[in-house]
């Protein structure tokens, strides 16, 4: 699903702000029979001087839990000129269906983000709606600007003795990150991994913006809270520490230990254990309550800082401005549920006044993807056609019909091969992805050092036939310079293409999983103007299916460790 950095602002606006919004919810409705819902919050936005909802990002879903506090932030441009709509949507996830539609409707709040910007300290509690009869609980919104830090740190920690809290074994452990606030309260900004069963657990390594972690203030304070995980949701507070991103970076040079404070104090709000601003210097207060009751009392454990290091965020622009090019290529769909391509019902069909939707498609994320390509040469394939003379089935034929030189010259080359195409095979079927895929991902493995990496855009009708065959390609194809666009188009239910697009859970294949999300599904219905503006449908649909391609070349950019070339100078 797409997650656009920020909303569209009207024309002739400069860059925004970027504000970052903390979601917590309070005393939501309990769907759940034998346990409390399991809430995710959806957040749509508005486009400037349209009254359209477009999906803008989605928290991670927190199992059973009222009370949600959401790690996963949204990150909006804000523009003090423009009233700026937001809606938040929350659902309690009770099925394995990548549709929100068809989880529990929990309610929803709308606010614009300047209400939140505007409210006292940036905090806005708003009543949740939508259920008739019902009190939906509220929802919390903190809005920070946030610094132009770019630094990402990658850190591990470990624990020793911590207390026991299960009485049939020992503690589950886990930590939980938060950043101060100018008011002194805190912020949650990151998770670990549960550790099951040890007092002594080690946690895998994690990475986190600096920005996420302290907002750039070196010496604004991190308050770590350790935790023994339950199922039902009612973790135990095993004690907490404090420390600044300063402290912790003299990880660096040597191990860091901090003795972890034991039960809270009555009132105290995550915080330390007196009331301190919320720069407060302490690196870490023990529980005096606790060392009243237990006379040898010491601490609840310690927690040891393994490693800390600190590297700069490199930015989708870093990478093109260094050389990266991008490589196009298209595959559409010649089966026969499109229709005969001469019927006006055919989704093939192009009237002398308006394109199809395949060409419409194309157009939208072919024109823009174009810009990032030297040569302007895109590969285009068919799928699904029996070709002549023999009336072979191929699942991989090029468009302009040469086997040696498959690509086309620009867009409109692409559009006149696929027009052409149309006039001389018979559709067909079955509707396999995989070969396409195979053919673009034999390709990318070629040249793997960053400097080309390419885009595959399948634009499809119906539902996949080889779906185990595509599963099993896109993760090979994870571990390459590529990212596959699917677009469906017609009225289709396209449920099985949603488990391609790898946002909620990673793909798939005899027990290997993807090693990042590189499929991005949209139908194209979703996109159409109702007053038949072909424009604007295009500009809709390139925005969202184009917004995740930049983090996805990050992503293997930074697992392969491949830096941006310094640009030539001019």
């Amino acid at each position: 699903m797409a997650s656009p950095g920020a909303l569209e602002p009207a024309a002739g606006s400069v860059p925004g702000t970027k504000v970052e919004l903390t979601v917590s919810c309070r005393n939501l409705l309990d769907m759940d029979t034998f346990s409390k819902s399991d809430p995710v919050v959806v957040l749509f936005v508005q486009g400037a001087g349209s009254s359209e909802w477009k999906e803008f990002g989605r928290t991670e879903v927190i199992d059973n839990t009222l009370n949600p506090d959401f790690v996963r932030k949204f990150v909006l441009d804000y523009y003090f000129e423009e009233k700026q709509n937001l809606r938040f949507d929350v659902y309690n996830v009770d099925s394995k269906s990548c549709s929100i539609y068809k989880q529990d409707f929990l309610g929803q709040a709308f606010v614009a983000l300047g209400e939140v910007i505007g409210s006292q300290r940036g905090r806005l509690e708003r009543a949740l709606t939508g259920v008739p009869g019902k009190r939906c609980g509220t929802i919390l919104l903190l809005a920070e600007e946030l610094s132009n830090c770019r630094d990402i740190v990658t850190m591990q920690l470990c624990a020793n003795k911590l207390d026991k809290k299960d009485f049939f074994g020992k503690s589950d452990p886990f930590l939980v990150f938060y950043r101060s606030n100018e008011d002194g309260t805190f912020t949650i900004c990151h998770k670990t991994e549960v550790v099951k069963n040890t007092l002594n657990p080690v946690w895998q390594p994690f990475t986190i913006p600096v920005r996420a972690l302290c907002n750039g203030d070196y010496d604004r304070t991190v308050k770590i809270d350790v935790y023994d995980w339950d199922r039902d949701g009612s973790h135990d507070f095993i004690g907490e520490f404090a420390t600044s991103y300063r402290e912790l970076s003299r990880a660096q040079s040597q191990f860091t230990v901090y003795e972890v404070g034991g039960v809270r104090p009555g009132g105290a709000f995550r915080g330390c254990w007196e009331p301190h601003s919320g720069t407060c210097p302490c690196p870490q207060v023990l529980n005096p309550r606790k060392k009243c009751k237990k006379k040898k009392y010491v601490n609840s454990g310690t927690v040891t800082l393994l490693s800390f290091s600190v590297e700069s965020e490199f930015t989708f622009v870093d990478y093109i401005r260094g050389g990266t090019q991008l490589n196009f290529t298209v595959a559409i769909d010649f089966t026969a549920s499109n229709g005969m391509p001469s019927q006006p019902t055919s989704l093939h069909y192009a009237s002398p006044y308006q394109l199809s939707a395949y060409a419409l498609a194309l157009k939208a994320v072919g024109e823009i993807i174009q810009d990032y390509d030297s040569d302007k040469l895109f590969p285009a394939y068919g799928f699904g056609a029996k070709l002549p003379p023999d009336g072979k089935i191929s699942h991989q034929f090029p468009l302009n019909n040469n086997e040696d030189n498959p690509s086309c010259a620009g867009i409109e080359g692409v559009l006149e091969s696929y027009l052409q195409s149309l006039r001389t095979v018979q559709l067909y079927g079955p509707t396999n992805f995989a070969p396409v895929i195979n053919q673009v991902a034999g390709t990318a493995a070629q040249v793997t050092d960053g400097s080309q990496y390419h885009v595959l855009l399948i634009i499809t009708d119906g539902v996949i036939s080889d779906m185990l065959q595509t599963k099993e390609a896109i993760v090979t194809a994870s571990a390459l310079p590529m990212s596959i666009i699917i677009v469906g188009v017609g009225p289709a239910e396209f449920d099985a293409m949603e488990e391609l697009d790898g946002d909620e859970v990673r793909v798939s294949s005899r027990g290997r999983y993807a090693e990042r999300d590189i499929v991005q599904f949209v139908p194209f219905r979703d996109y159409v103007d109702d007053s038949g503006n072909q424009v604007l449908s295009m500009a809709r649909l390139a925005k969202d299916v184009l917004a995740e391609i930049p983090e996805q070349l990050l992503s293997y950019m930074k697992t392969r460790d491949i830096k941006p070339r310094r640009a030539d100078p001019q």
